[in-house]
């Protein structure tokens, strides 16, 4: 989350969790919305660098960040079944 800030990237975090959530139909705290949203955070990060899409500032970081959020609750929705 490059040109964000520690503070922006703990709202991007939030927010990226908050959207994850509503995607999914899940229902989290503000504490699990900014675990989700950061660790979504990375791994958006990965894979945006893997294929080669570069990423600065709020919104782009946003959207990298809440997709992110989004694959990892996807994930741990099918581990949990399995």
């Amino acid at each position: 989350m490059s040109g964000v800030g520690f503070f922006g990237a703990i709202i991007i975090g939030i927010l990226a969790g908050w959207i994850a959530e509503r995607v999914t139909g899940r229902d989290h705290g503000l504490i699990t919305n900014l675990i989700v949203g950061l660790v979504g955070a990375l791994l958006g990060g990965f894979v945006a660098g893997q294929l080669g899409y570069a990423f600065a500032g709020f919104w782009q970081s946003l959207l990298v960040s809440a997709v992110g959020a989004i694959v990892l609750l996807f994930l741990l929705g099918l581990v949990r079944r399995g």
